[in-house]
């Protein structure tokens, strides 16, 4: 789910504003057409295959962590959203070389669904290890 949410509402940012360009909301929000070639707040521009790799390790050790603690509850639902959001940015990296941002905040740089779902997913993931990751071991 992840993945197509940031997929078509990326689409639909490239089809309806050109690069560069913005669109107001409200209370200072703001729908700017931006790319990434980096990560989070544009940490390693320009370094795609070392963004890449680091993007495809950080997924393997997040499998390898669920495979290995699968039975605990919910721990899909992080899982899910950070894996989502790493493969809808790659998908972009792959497929035009950068990733697709528009949403803005003041004072905040774009980000898009995906950014966001991997933030909440590690929020999610910390408080769900922080509480034993079960039920039942409260």
């Amino acid at each position: 789910m992840v993945i197509a949410l940031d997929q078509i509402t990326k689409a639909l940012i490239r089809s309806s504003i050109a690069l560069g360009a913005t669109r107001h909301l409200l209370l200072g929000v703001t729908l700017d057409h931006t790319t990434n070639s980096g990560v989070a707040f544009s940490l390693l521009s320009g370094s795609a295959v070392t963004v890449t790799v680091l993007a495809l390790i950080v997924l393997v050790v997040l499998i390898y962590y669920f495979a290995r603690h699968s039975s605990q509850t919910l721990l899909w639902l992080p899982t899910g959203m950070i894996a989502g959001g790493a493969l809808g940015n790659l998908i972009d990296r792959l497929r035009i070389g950068a990733v697709t941002d528009f949403i803005k905040f003041p004072d905040w740089p774009a980000f898009n669904v995906a950014d966001s779902a991997i933030t909440l997913g590690v929020v999610a993931l910390v408080l769900l290890i922080g509480r034993g990751g079960s039920a039942s071991s409260s």
